[in-house]
């Protein structure tokens, strides 16, 4: 549960891009087929968790490990 509370911001960007990757996949996407991570809802929600992750992760708070 402590890690949970430690990278919350982190885990909630996380779970927002891959909302977001999954959305852009259904509504614009790629028709052609050709466009690797934009033709497959499962790359798209994971490129979107990563990249929420990555940048909510600029804004975590830092903490002292000891």
């Amino acid at each position: 549960m402590s890690f949970i509370k430690m990278h919350l911001v982190t885990l909630s960007g996380v779970l927002m891009g891959a909302v977001a990757g999954y959305l852009y996949w259904k509504f614009v996407g790629c028709n052609s087929g050709t466009c690797y991570i934009q033709s497959n809802p499962v790359r798209m929600t994971l490129y979107g968790a990563l990249l929420g992750g990555l940048i909510l992760n600029l804004f975590q708070p830092k903490t002292n490990h000891q």
